[in-house]
Protein backbone atom coordinates (compact mmCIF):
# COMPACT_ATOMS: atom_id res chain seq x y z
CA UNK A 1 0.00 0.00 0.00
CA UNK A 2 1.37 3.60 -1.02
CA UNK A 3 2.01 5.72 1.92
CA UNK A 4 2.18 9.65 2.77
CA UNK A 5 3.74 11.15 5.69
CA UNK A 6 2.10 13.83 7.52
CA UNK A 7 4.03 16.94 8.79
CA UNK A 8 4.12 15.38 12.64
CA UNK A 9 5.29 12.12 11.08
CA UNK A 10 2.43 9.89 11.21
CA UNK A 11 1.90 7.66 8.28
CA UNK A 12 -0.93 7.68 6.28
CA UNK A 13 -1.83 5.32 3.60
CA UNK A 14 -2.62 6.75 0.15
CA UNK A 15 -5.74 5.18 -0.81
CA UNK A 16 -8.37 4.71 1.55
CA UNK A 17 -12.27 3.97 1.60
CA UNK A 18 -14.84 6.53 2.33
CA UNK A 19 -18.52 5.60 4.09
CA UNK A 20 -19.84 8.91 3.00
CA UNK A 21 -24.07 8.23 2.05
CA UNK A 22 -23.07 4.57 2.76
CA UNK A 23 -26.72 3.32 4.88
CA UNK A 24 -26.37 2.10 8.59
CA UNK A 25 -27.40 -1.19 7.61
CA UNK A 26 -24.73 -1.69 4.88
CA UNK A 27 -21.75 0.24 6.73
CA UNK A 28 -20.85 -2.62 8.44
CA UNK A 29 -20.63 -4.99 5.40
CA UNK A 30 -18.74 -2.64 3.48
CA UNK A 31 -16.06 -1.84 5.56
CA UNK A 32 -15.42 -5.64 5.97
CA UNK A 33 -15.19 -5.83 2.40
CA UNK A 34 -12.88 -2.57 1.59
CA UNK A 35 -10.83 -4.21 4.67
CA UNK A 36 -10.85 -7.91 2.75
CA UNK A 37 -10.02 -6.57 -0.38
CA UNK A 38 -6.97 -3.93 1.18
CA UNK A 39 -7.86 -1.03 2.18
CA UNK A 40 -6.22 0.41 5.70
CA UNK A 41 -8.40 3.65 5.67
CA UNK A 42 -11.46 4.06 6.44
CA UNK A 43 -13.01 7.82 6.37
CA UNK A 44 -16.09 8.53 8.55
CA UNK A 45 -17.91 11.51 10.26
CA UNK A 46 -20.31 12.26 13.04
CA UNK A 47 -22.35 13.64 10.52
CA UNK A 48 -22.63 10.16 8.53
CA UNK A 49 -24.17 8.60 11.49
CA UNK A 50 -21.95 5.21 10.43
CA UNK A 51 -19.34 5.92 13.12
CA UNK A 52 -20.30 2.83 15.51
CA UNK A 53 -20.49 0.22 12.43
CA UNK A 54 -17.48 1.26 11.61
CA UNK A 55 -15.99 0.29 14.59
CA UNK A 56 -18.06 -2.81 14.32
CA UNK A 57 -16.30 -3.87 11.27
CA UNK A 58 -12.88 -2.95 12.52
CA UNK A 59 -13.09 -5.13 15.78
CA UNK A 60 -14.53 -8.41 13.53
CA UNK A 61 -12.08 -7.74 10.80
CA UNK A 62 -9.70 -9.29 12.93
CA UNK A 63 -6.93 -6.95 11.94
CA UNK A 64 -4.69 -4.96 14.05
CA UNK A 65 -5.91 -2.11 14.99
CA UNK A 66 -2.75 -0.34 14.24
CA UNK A 67 -2.60 -1.60 10.77
CA UNK A 68 -5.99 0.19 9.88
CA UNK A 69 -5.95 4.22 9.65
CA UNK A 70 -9.26 5.90 11.10
CA UNK A 71 -10.69 9.51 10.13
CA UNK A 72 -13.65 10.84 11.67
CA UNK A 73 -14.54 14.39 11.41
CA UNK A 74 -16.23 17.07 13.75
CA UNK A 75 -19.56 19.03 12.66
CA UNK A 76 -19.91 22.67 13.16
CA UNK A 77 -22.65 22.26 15.88
CA UNK A 78 -19.91 20.80 18.48
CA UNK A 79 -17.42 23.45 17.70
CA UNK A 80 -17.73 25.37 21.21
CA UNK A 81 -14.61 23.82 23.23
CA UNK A 82 -16.46 22.42 25.49
CA UNK A 83 -18.82 20.60 22.62
CA UNK A 84 -15.72 19.46 20.65
CA UNK A 85 -14.38 17.92 23.80
CA UNK A 86 -17.67 16.04 24.23
CA UNK A 87 -18.09 15.44 20.17
CA UNK A 88 -15.20 13.91 20.06
CA UNK A 89 -15.53 11.66 23.56
CA UNK A 90 -18.95 10.44 21.89
CA UNK A 91 -16.72 9.41 18.64
CA UNK A 92 -14.38 7.73 20.11
CA UNK A 93 -17.48 5.97 22.14
CA UNK A 94 -19.09 4.91 18.61
CA UNK A 95 -16.07 3.84 17.09
CA UNK A 96 -15.11 1.68 20.45
CA UNK A 97 -11.90 2.76 20.16
CA UNK A 98 -9.31 4.48 22.70
CA UNK A 99 -7.47 6.73 19.96
CA UNK A 100 -8.56 7.68 16.51
CA UNK A 101 -5.61 8.94 13.52
CA UNK A 102 -7.20 11.76 12.26
CA UNK A 103 -9.86 14.38 13.25
CA UNK A 104 -10.64 16.82 11.27
CA UNK A 105 -13.28 19.90 11.41
CA UNK A 106 -15.70 19.30 8.74
CA UNK A 107 -16.68 22.87 7.29
CA UNK A 108 -14.99 26.36 7.81
CA UNK A 109 -18.16 27.72 9.75
CA UNK A 110 -18.82 28.38 13.04
CA UNK A 111 -16.29 28.50 15.98
CA UNK A 112 -13.76 26.49 14.35
CA UNK A 113 -11.15 28.43 16.13
CA UNK A 114 -12.00 27.05 19.43
CA UNK A 115 -12.97 23.48 18.08
CA UNK A 116 -9.01 23.42 17.03
CA UNK A 117 -8.16 24.35 19.98
CA UNK A 118 -10.03 21.39 21.77
CA UNK A 119 -8.51 19.32 18.65
CA UNK A 120 -5.03 20.21 19.76
CA UNK A 121 -5.72 19.67 23.38
CA UNK A 122 -6.91 16.00 22.30
CA UNK A 123 -4.10 15.57 20.08
CA UNK A 124 -1.41 16.90 22.88
CA UNK A 125 -3.30 14.25 25.38
CA UNK A 126 -2.51 11.60 22.50
CA UNK A 127 -6.08 10.66 21.78
CA UNK A 128 -5.56 11.97 18.32
CA UNK A 129 -2.93 11.00 15.84
CA UNK A 130 -3.04 14.13 13.52
CA UNK A 131 -5.50 16.80 12.87
CA UNK A 132 -6.66 18.72 10.24
CA UNK A 133 -9.57 20.20 8.51
CA UNK A 134 -12.19 19.79 5.13
CA UNK A 135 -13.44 22.40 2.97
CA UNK A 136 -11.19 25.39 3.93
CA UNK A 137 -10.37 27.69 1.67
CA UNK A 138 -6.49 28.50 1.17
CA UNK A 139 -7.13 31.82 2.93
CA UNK A 140 -9.33 30.60 5.91
CA UNK A 141 -6.51 27.80 6.12
CA UNK A 142 -3.89 30.24 5.87
CA UNK A 143 -5.06 32.15 8.61
CA UNK A 144 -6.29 29.41 11.17
CA UNK A 145 -2.38 28.21 11.24
CA UNK A 146 -0.91 31.35 11.30
CA UNK A 147 -2.78 32.22 14.60
CA UNK A 148 -2.81 28.76 16.34
CA UNK A 149 0.05 26.46 17.30
CA UNK A 150 -0.07 23.41 15.55
CA UNK A 151 -0.51 23.13 11.76
CA UNK A 152 -3.24 21.14 10.12
CA UNK A 153 -2.16 17.98 8.58
CA UNK A 154 -4.77 17.39 6.32
CA UNK A 155 -7.12 20.16 4.39
CA UNK A 156 -9.81 17.22 2.68
CA UNK A 157 -11.38 19.40 -0.36
CA UNK A 158 -13.72 18.28 -3.54
CA UNK A 159 -11.22 17.58 -6.16
CA UNK A 160 -12.13 15.91 -10.04
CA UNK A 161 -11.66 16.43 -13.32
CA UNK A 162 -14.09 19.40 -12.93
CA UNK A 163 -12.73 20.83 -10.40
CA UNK A 164 -8.82 20.39 -9.88
CA UNK A 165 -7.74 22.56 -7.49
CA UNK A 166 -4.22 23.44 -8.81
CA UNK A 167 -3.89 26.56 -6.95
CA UNK A 168 -4.93 24.95 -3.65
CA UNK A 169 -2.80 21.68 -4.17
CA UNK A 170 0.14 23.84 -4.99
CA UNK A 171 -0.70 25.80 -1.76
CA UNK A 172 -0.88 22.69 -0.16
CA UNK A 173 2.57 20.92 -1.15
CA UNK A 174 4.10 24.24 0.12
CA UNK A 175 2.53 24.52 3.21
CA UNK A 176 3.36 21.04 3.94
CA UNK A 177 -0.28 19.24 4.39
CA UNK A 178 -1.30 16.89 2.50
CA UNK A 179 -4.51 17.16 -0.08
CA UNK A 180 -6.81 14.43 0.43
CA UNK A 181 -9.77 14.89 -2.07
CA UNK A 182 -13.90 14.36 -1.09
CA UNK A 183 -16.37 13.81 -4.01
CA UNK A 184 -13.30 12.16 -6.68
CA UNK A 185 -16.17 11.39 -8.53
CA UNK A 186 -17.75 14.21 -8.73
CA UNK A 187 -20.99 12.48 -7.23
CA UNK A 188 -21.65 11.40 -10.57
CA UNK A 189 -22.50 15.01 -11.65
CA UNK A 190 -21.97 15.89 -15.49
CA UNK A 191 -21.59 12.33 -16.97
CA UNK A 192 -18.17 12.17 -15.57
CA UNK A 193 -18.33 7.94 -16.24
CA UNK A 194 -19.23 8.74 -19.99
CA UNK A 195 -16.70 11.73 -19.98
CA UNK A 196 -15.20 11.28 -23.99
CA UNK A 197 -11.68 11.86 -22.54
CA UNK A 198 -11.80 10.28 -19.62
CA UNK A 199 -13.43 6.83 -21.78
CA UNK A 200 -10.33 7.33 -24.27
CA UNK A 201 -7.89 7.41 -21.78
CA UNK A 202 -9.52 4.32 -19.63
CA UNK A 203 -9.60 2.14 -22.61
CA UNK A 204 -5.66 2.83 -23.47
CA UNK A 205 -5.19 1.39 -20.15
CA UNK A 206 -8.07 -1.19 -20.11
CA UNK A 207 -8.76 0.25 -16.80
CA UNK A 208 -12.40 2.00 -15.36
CA UNK A 209 -13.07 5.82 -15.86
CA UNK A 210 -13.17 5.59 -11.62
CA UNK A 211 -9.27 4.25 -11.33
CA UNK A 212 -8.66 6.73 -14.65
CA UNK A 213 -9.68 9.51 -11.78
CA UNK A 214 -8.08 7.92 -8.97
CA UNK A 215 -4.65 7.80 -10.50
CA UNK A 216 -4.65 10.65 -11.92
CA UNK A 217 -5.69 12.27 -8.11
CA UNK A 218 -2.90 9.99 -7.22
CA UNK A 219 -0.19 11.38 -9.14
CA UNK A 220 -1.08 14.42 -8.28
CA UNK A 221 0.11 13.60 -5.00
CA UNK A 222 -3.81 13.96 -3.58
CA UNK A 223 -5.02 11.34 -1.60
CA UNK A 224 -8.17 9.70 -2.19
CA UNK A 225 -10.84 8.25 -0.20
CA UNK A 226 -13.44 6.36 -3.37
CA UNK A 227 -16.46 4.41 -1.88
CA UNK A 228 -18.71 2.14 -3.59
CA UNK A 229 -20.97 -0.67 -1.78
CA UNK A 230 -19.79 -3.14 -4.64
CA UNK A 231 -16.81 -5.40 -3.59
CA UNK A 232 -15.40 -5.77 -6.74
CA UNK A 233 -15.58 -1.95 -7.25
CA UNK A 234 -14.08 -1.78 -4.02
CA UNK A 235 -11.30 -3.98 -5.56
CA UNK A 236 -11.22 -1.71 -8.86
CA UNK A 237 -10.59 1.45 -7.00
CA UNK A 238 -7.75 0.04 -5.05
CA UNK A 239 -6.01 -1.31 -7.77
CA UNK A 240 -4.79 2.14 -9.53
CA UNK A 241 -0.81 1.75 -8.86
CA UNK A 242 -0.35 -0.60 -11.82
CA UNK A 243 -0.48 1.51 -14.71
CA UNK A 244 0.59 4.92 -14.96
CA UNK A 245 -0.53 8.00 -17.15
CA UNK A 246 1.40 9.65 -19.24
CA UNK A 247 2.21 13.55 -19.18
CA UNK A 248 0.18 14.10 -22.27
CA UNK A 249 -3.32 11.97 -20.69
CA UNK A 250 -2.44 14.37 -17.72
CA UNK A 251 -2.82 17.22 -19.67
CA UNK A 252 -6.07 15.66 -21.84
CA UNK A 253 -7.75 15.65 -18.04
CA UNK A 254 -6.24 19.37 -17.25
CA UNK A 255 -8.69 20.29 -20.38
CA UNK A 256 -12.00 19.46 -18.21
CA UNK A 257 -11.05 21.49 -15.59
CA UNK A 258 -14.18 24.44 -14.72
CA UNK A 259 -12.42 24.98 -11.51
CA UNK A 260 -16.41 24.72 -9.98
CA UNK A 261 -18.26 22.82 -8.35
CA UNK A 262 -21.35 20.69 -10.02
CA UNK A 263 -21.94 19.76 -6.47
CA UNK A 264 -22.61 23.01 -4.60
CA UNK A 265 -21.94 26.30 -4.36
CA UNK A 266 -19.42 27.36 -1.34
CA UNK A 267 -20.20 31.04 -1.66
CA UNK A 268 -23.71 30.82 -2.11
CA UNK A 269 -25.23 32.42 0.84
CA UNK A 270 -27.97 30.43 1.31
CA UNK A 271 -26.05 27.13 1.33
CA UNK A 272 -23.41 28.03 3.85
CA UNK A 273 -26.37 29.43 6.39
CA UNK A 274 -27.72 26.06 6.11
CA UNK A 275 -24.44 24.11 6.82
CA UNK A 276 -23.83 26.70 9.47
CA UNK A 277 -26.54 26.58 11.27
CA UNK A 278 -27.44 22.28 10.00
CA UNK A 279 -27.73 20.42 13.54
CA UNK A 280 -26.83 16.14 13.81
CA UNK A 281 -28.05 16.15 17.16
CA UNK A 282 -30.49 17.51 19.91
Amino acid sequence: MQEVRLNNGVVMPAIGFGVYQIPKEDTKRCVLDALEVGYRSIDTAASYFNEREVGEAIRESGLPRESIFVTTKLWVQDYEYDDALRAVDKSLAELGLDTVDLVLLHKPYGNYYAAWRALERLYREGRIRAIGVTSFSDERLQDLFLHNEIKPAVNQIETHPFRQQEKSNAFLKAEGIVHETWAPFAEGQKGVFTNPVLTKIAQAHRKSVAAVILRWLNQRGVVVIPKSVRRERMAENLNILDFTLSAEEMAAIATLNEEKSPIYDENDLATARWIGLHTIHD
